[in-house]
């Protein structure tokens, strides 16, 4: 977030100093992290993204240089878990980031038997690291509980006896129909024949990359417990079955020429009832707030991938620090009506002392264009940094967005730098 020339060519030197390495500010950002979990059952969400650098392969230096996904362009894989409250949905911030590349000539998985290969040996390992190294940020914190979230791709097996202990659950969406213990059904099967259990009617967003339009859906959900069998290809090192619980959530109706919505979930938490299935349904869906986070990440606003820095280290700790700016923009977007949330999740106490002395001066005359929100709130300061950003503060019009909050923030921290210049 650069303000000009001077401060860019700053901030580069500050990324290429090897004093300043990526341990360092992964150990800021769980710092902040565990001072807002204490006392919160949260959800641990994990994925995956490529940082792709092939646009500017021909000056980046090769120290540290390897391949993303498809094996020929420069680039790197980020894997963070940001940690979301299970009750509001809020971020709070982000416990684990790993990053890591391909070497740019590889064995190919037959080569590798791949399949025989130890879990620790697999590029899959990410989603049992993330928990483990994620474990420091929640024991120093005294978080009620954690649920580790992973989408298909963490539909592994290992993971259900490496993660899972006391207070700490896992929940991942199914991708493979397992065989199953003491059934001649498998896993999709075994849940089709489960009794509708209940329906519900859900706001389903627009998802572009499925072709999937905006709908409010009615959707139809059924569980049952089940014994997932160990694979062939482990080792007695693991045990015979994995005893979860299976949820299957399916879209009734769905609009002409478009699939319908079709969730398969596993997980460690008891689900007896509709009630629990719901709410281990609505968790999975939060998983959508690093979508939105890899988004704001790489086109609103921060375009890591257009960096002009030169070294592979250098680019991977500015990710990290770009990380936490796009966490602070999920937050005052996703919380600009959270009164029940404080500022310091996003801002220290000098911050929300400038806050307090702006507010007056860009609120309107009229009461519609007061801020409306309790002192020292959440929705308090995202109604100013809205403001900063070109939002009206009228709020019969569109809530403010990403790009909104970011322009916002970055007017807020030019005025906060000056402010402090001429502090006594």
């Amino acid at each position: 977030m650069a303000k000009n020339r001077a401060e860019q060519v700053a901030y580069y030197r500050f990324l290429e100093n090897p004093n300043v390495t990526s341990p360092i500010l992964l150990e800021s950002l769980r710092a902040h992290c565990h001072q807002q979990v204490s006392e919160r059952h949260v959800l641990a969400i994990s994925d995956t993204s490529e940082i792709n650098l092939q646009a500017h392969a021909g000056r980046l230096k090769p120290e540290g240089q390897g391949v993303v996904g498809n094996n020929t362009d420069i680039g790197f894989f980020i894997h963070p878990t940001l940690v979301v409250d299970a009750t509001s949905g809020l971020p709070l911030g982000l416990s684990h980031i790993q990053l890591w590349n391909r070497a740019f000539e590889r064995p190919s998985k037959e080569d590798r038997d791949y399949q025989s290969l130890a879990i620790e040996d697999k590029e899959s390992y990410k989603w049992i690291e993330a928990a483990k190294g994620s474990t420091d940020c929640f024991a120093r914190s005294g978080v009620a509980q954690v649920t580790y979230v992973g989408d298909s791709e963490a539909d592994i097996y290992e993971p259900w006896f490496q993660i899972p202990q006391a207070g700490k659950h896992l929940l991942v969406r199914a991708c493979q129909d397992r065989r199953l213990v003491e059934s001649p059904q498998k896993l999709y099967d075994t849940l089709a024949v489960q009794p509708v259990a209940g329906t519900y009617l859900v706001d389903i967003p627009a998802d572009p990359r499925q072709q999937r339009t905006a709908r409010r859906a009615q959707m139809a959900l059924r569980y049952t417990p089940v014994k997932l069998r160990r694979p062939d290809s482990l080792t007695d090192d693991y045990p015979p079955f994995a005893q979860l619980n299976a949820i299957e959530v399916v879209e009734l109706e769905p609009p002409e020429g478009e699939a319908a919505i079709h969730w398969r979930l596993l997980t460690t938490h008891p689900v007896d009832s509709v009630e629990q299935a719901q709410q281990i349904i609505q968790w999975y869906r939060w998983r959508w707030h690093i979508e939105l986070l890899f988004a704001t990440l790489k086109q609103r606003g921060l375009e890591i991938e257009s960096s002009q820095l030169e070294s592979m280290a250098a680019i991977q700790k500015l990710c990290i620090m770009a990380l936490s700016v796009a966490v602070m923009i999920l937050q005052l977007t996703l919380g600009r009506e959270n009164t029940a949330e404080t500022a310091d999740l996003v801002f220290d106490a000098s911050r929300q002392r400038l806050v307090e002395q702006l507010v007056p001066d860009v609120e309107g005359h009229t009461e519609k264009q007061k801020n409306p929100y309790p002192i020292r709130s959440l929705a308090w300061v995202a109604w100013l940094i809205a403001r900063l950003g070109g939002w009206s503060g009228y709020r019969s019009q569109r809530p403010p967005g990403f790009q909104t909050m970011y322009r916002g923030l970055q007017q807020f921290e030019m005025m906060f730098t000056g402010w402090q210049l001429a502090a006594p």
